[in-house]
């Protein structure tokens, strides 16, 4: 039965002890972790969130009650244990912050009994995702996970301390928005007091926080909640978290100068990683013709080279072919991978063709001197030799090589290089390079709808250079965005905003609005920007995945408390969930019949299990 704490109060977490606290009474509480009973002497390892201690319960020291309580202790169990600190001695544990000391109790109360627990409450777990979901709680009781949610509140604290120094205010901006039809798809919540009518759960801050440099609120930051209705992956999730900022009067390299002091403080600060200033920078241009991608893991080499010129002309059709339809040929030279078996060869192939790839061309270079091409038939002697010196393909080398239009060639070298990185196991996992990527297409081009969309959003700011492009040629036209690179992750981005009327205008056109659509959705920040604006600029983090990066986990859902899985859906508490029919009704909603169906289908299958 459980005891009330009444009268004992905690007077350390356990790893707050140390030899130093030899001799003290204290009073320590929490789970028990394991208990072993050597007869006449009971040992259990006491658990908190600080870490792990050892009790000693022995006659000699606690009452035939308190011993008695002592040996029914079990996994789980929520203890409260009055002692005295005593030295380990020679028997130091040199796996435990508390190794050197254990408590010798002369008190104990069981404040909460527990079942078995579905899994082991232990660092590491074997356990399968789904359970250790479904019983979140218990499995935010594991060290591991602990150290993970301890280490993303230290980032917070430290992140709101230094922008209040930097004189960044923290403003909070609504939840329930206006929907707009720009980025991904919105969640919608129905309004019961405005039938018919939606609000929509904000993607991010982005139209609130250019309204509070409208003010003249200087500079702003949130740690804000943001929600996207998009599909998921490792580092994606439903609901997410941003730490927003805006400035009023500066240019990019304001906002690259205060982050980086920031990046500095915070990796120096929380995992002891010294990031040296200034940061690199690349243009966009750079990382899509080096790496293939826009956000480049730059812990490695393997990077693309450019052989359109040299294979111009060739007997290759597949090469010539890409160029006459205004692609490129690219490749990349997989070092000491030259007696790769075919087998291998053709599943990267296959990997490749997941990005778009037709095929994948290839030279194997071999260590003997033999050269195993899959299209060395198509090609002079003096074609070969001049693509593999371009390559500066040696002995042992494979070379890869994609032909298509850029966009498919990038996708496809960019996701390669990486494959054979892990494959290779070349990627150190100890390093820490942080990137800006700088100058973006503003537009890129939507072949399904058949028009430009904005890379960033309809507010960024294009070069002031490329002005004069915006009426003649938009695709080429670069913005004033940027975006934080760490390890071929983008952890944070953002942009100079457009400012001036006739230019955001300008840019509402060439998205495809009419004067009226545009007003329609942004019609309050274009009135806004009627009264006087500042130039602004502006970045935001994303916040779990700067955690996850830091914490060397694989997925956010490691560093989130209540994660959601792929299907969006939380496994501990069932949501999303049917609703009351009277709630419906009172929204104004009725479900389609397909909906009907699935829920019924639904309900079944619950019965059934």
């Amino acid at each position: 039965m459980a005891e009330s704490m009444k009268g004992m109060h905690r007077t350390h977490r356990c790893t707050e002890l140390s030899v130093a606290n030899v001799g003290e009474k204290v009073t320590v509480m929490g789970w028990v972790q394991k208990s072993r009973n050597k007869g006449g002497i009971i040992f259990v390892d006491l658990r908190d969130r600080s870490g792990i201690l050892q009790i000693i319960f022995e006659g000699k020291d606690i009452d035939e009650a308190g011993f008695a309580k002592a040996e029914k202790l079990r996994s789980e169990y929520v203890i409260a244990v009055t002692g005295i600190v005593e030295s380990r001695g020679g028997q130091v544990n040199e796996n435990l912050a508390t190794g050197a000391i254990e408590i010798r109790a002369n008190d104990i109360r069981v404040l909460s009994e527990s079942e078995t627990p579905p899994f082991p409450i232990e660092e590491n777990s074997k356990t399968k995702e789904e359970l250790r979901l479904k019983y979140r709680y218990l499995d935010l009781r594991r060290p591991d996970i602990q150290k993970n949610l301890i280490m993303r509140s230290k980032v917070a604290t430290l992140i709101r301390q230094f922008l209040s120094d930097e004189g960044f205010l923290e403003i909070e901006t609504p939840i329930l928005n206006k929907s707009t039809p720009e980025g991904a798809r919105d969640y919608l919540v129905p309004s019961r007091v405005h039938p018919g009518e939606f609000y929509a759960l904000p993607q991010s801050p982005q139209l609130f926080k250019q309204l509070l440099m409208v003010s003249g609120y200087d500079r702003y930051f949130q740690i804000a909640k943001c929600f996207r209705d998009e599909d998921l992956r490792a580092d994606r999730q439903p609901e997410f978290t941003q730490v927003d900022m805006e400035l009023s009067f500066v240019d990019v390299d304001d906002v690259i100068e205060v982050n980086e002091r920031l990046l500095k403080k915070m990796f120096k600060e929380t995992i002891g990683v010294e990031v040296s200033l200034p940061i690199q920078r690349m243009t966009y241009k750079e990382a899509m013709d080096r790496f293939g991608s826009d956000k480049p893991d730059t812990r490695f080499g393997m990077e693309l080279t450019d052989v359109t010129g040299v294979v111009k002309g060739c007997g290759f059709g597949v090469f010539t072919g890409a160029i006459e339809n205004g692609g490129s040929v690219r490749g990349i030279n997989a070092k000491g991978c030259g007696q790769m078996p075919r087998k291998k060869i053709d599943a990267l192939v296959n990997f490749a063709k997941d990005f778009g790839a037709k095929g994948l061309a290839y030279i194997q270079l071999q260590d003997d001197g033999n050269v195993k091409s899959s299209f060395a038939k198509f090609m002079t002697e003096d074609e070969m030799k001049a693509l593999i010196d371009a390559m500066g393909g040696e002995k042992g080398d494979l070379l890869l090589f994609a032909a298509d239009k850029n966009k498919v060639v990038f996708d496809v070298l960019g996701n390669l290089r990486l494959e054979l990185a892990k494959q290779l196991d070349i990627i150190p996992k100890d390093k820490f390079n942080f990137l800006w990527v700088t100058e973006f297409p503003l537009f890129e081009w939507s072949e399904e709808e058949n028009r430009y969309t904005a890379m960033h959003h309809p507010f960024t700011m294009p070069m002031e250079e490329d002005l004069d492009k915006l009426d003649t040629d938009p695709g080429s036209v670069r913005a004033k965005a940027y975006d934080i690179i760490l390890n071929g992750n983008e952890i944070g981005g953002g942009s100079v905003r457009i400012h001036q009327d006739d230019i955001q205008e300008k840019m509402f056109e060439k998205l495809g609005f009419t004067k009226e659509e545009a007003y329609s959705q942004f019609g309050f920040l274009m009135t806004a920007f009627k009264y006087g604006v500042p130039p602004h600029a502006g970045l935001a983090y994303g916040f779990d995945r700067l955690i996850m990066l830091m914490a060397g986990v694989d997925s956010i859902r490691e560093v989130i408390a209540f994660p959601k899985v792929k299907d969006a859906s939380c496994l501990m508490c069932n949501a999303p969930s049917p609703v009351a029919k009277n709630q419906l009704e009172e929204l104004g909603i009725e479900l389609t019949e397909e909906a009907e169906e699935e829920l019924s289908e639904g309900g079944a299958e619950e019965s059934a299990e």
